[in-house]
């Protein structure tokens, strides 16, 4: 698989929650099998379920070998794109998952540290995309369901995997998403396409994060 390109693991999710599109999974879907930065995406789209996802995600890194990894998640409400500073070693579901799963105070890992920090350039990616005029921001929160189960999971299976570089990014909705739901910002798909392609030529050409600020935009 890494004859001629060193690889990029990208993950998104399946549809959940009664949506039926999930826009991190269209981004992997768009993106898979590009070539940014001499470096291949290899895109899997995992399944919204405890536990199955840590699995495919395992499998996926043991197949994929990859140098950087960025796990993809919808946040929808969300105003800007979102990138995770810390994962946290908790399962509190305020669903059920898509087979109907509903973890309550849960470890992720048992005697597992209580978070991680991504290993991303989260602030270098930030102002890089606000640059580009895309709206982003650095969370300090995962929330506690999927996204948070997989982003842990990650660092989690990263941390015997030195140097290669892992984190996670939450979408918002799509246009035709938020139109179910009046008021929430949406984000078009070739500017989420856009904004993850940017954040991926960023991690692969920066080595020390920036110290701006990179809070939520007033």
């Amino acid at each position: 698989m890494n004859a001629f390109h060193p690889t990029i693991l990208l993950t998104g999710f399946e549809p959940f929650g009664g949506e039926p599109i999930n826009p991190s999974a269209e981004i992997v879907r768009r993106l898979d099998g590009r070539v940014i930065g001499r470096h291949r995406v290899v895109g899997r789209v995992l399944s919204c379920v405890f536990g199955r996802a840590r699995e495919e995600l395992h499998a996926a890194l043991a197949d994929a070998a990859p140098r950087v990894v960025l796990a993809l998640g919808q946040a929808g409400g969300r105003s800007e794109l979102s990138l995770e500073r810390v994962a946290i070693n908790v399962d509190d579901a305020r669903i059920p998952d898509n087979a109907g799963q509903q973890p309550i105070d849960q470890p992720i890992v048992d005697g597992g540290p209580t978070a991680y920090w991504s290993t991303l350039p989260i602030k270098a990616i930030v102002a890089a995309l606000r640059s580009a005029a895309l709206p982003a921001a650095v969370s300090q929160t995962a929330g506690t369901f999927l996204c948070n189960h997989l982003f842990f999971a990650l660092m989690h299976a990263l941390d015997r995997r030195p140097g290669v570089r892992g984190g996670f990014l939450h979408v918002p909705w799509l246009p035709e998403q938020a139109a179910c739901h009046p008021g929430d910002f949406a984000l078009p798909l070739d500017e989420q396409v856009r904004g993850v392609e940017l954040a991926l030529k960023t991690t692969l050409s920066t080595t020390a994060d920036t110290r701006e600020s990179g809070g939520a935009l007033a």
